[in-house]
């Protein structure tokens, strides 16, 4: 097993059930080497979470010597808005929020109505009053490149 699922199942074993993983990234060819590590939660993640994650997993690195003598720099974050969701369980998370989904054919913009095992459903609003006209958009999830959730500030 690589280094990258080993953490993988490590971060699996010590996240509670509401918790998830999103991703591991080992990044920087020098040391000290990066090690990344993104979580989320139905409810979110608190930096609570992160901390104590991060005190369990920098003790399990060096108990495993996953790195021997080498530094390395251990974080531990949710994605953020830069990152693209990854897993269904961000789409069923994200409800009803803006989401720009990126397909192999167009960049698309809506509220997030659903998320199935299969799909996605976007509704887009365009104009106003009478004139409204709403739409939704059925995205199955094989189409999708990169989806991104958008912030408002109004």
């Amino acid at each position: 097993m690589d280094l990258v699922a080993e953490i993988r199942q490590l971060v699996e074993q010590n996240l509670s059930e509401d918790k998830f993983l999103v991703d591991v990234v080992i990044a920087g060819k020098k040391t000290p080497k990066r090690v990344l590590v993104f979580i989320d939660g139905d409810s979110g993640v608190t930096i609570e979470d992160c901390a104590d994650l991060s005190r369990i997993l920098s003790k399990e690195f060096d108990e495993r010597n996953y790195f021997g003598d080498e530094n390395y720099l251990l974080e531990v974050s949710t994605p953020g808005l830069d990152h693209p969701l990854k897993l269904k369980r961000q789409y069923y998370k994200n409800a009803g929020r803006t989401l720009k989904v990126v397909t192999k054919d167009a960049t698309l913009q809506g509220r997030l109505q659903v998320a199935t095992d299969d799909k996605i459903v976007l509704v887009q609003e365009k104009g106003s009053g009478k004139k409204k006209e709403i739409r939704e958009i059925e995205i199955p999830f094989s189409e999708i490149d990169k989806a991104f959730v958008l912030v408002s500030f109004k």
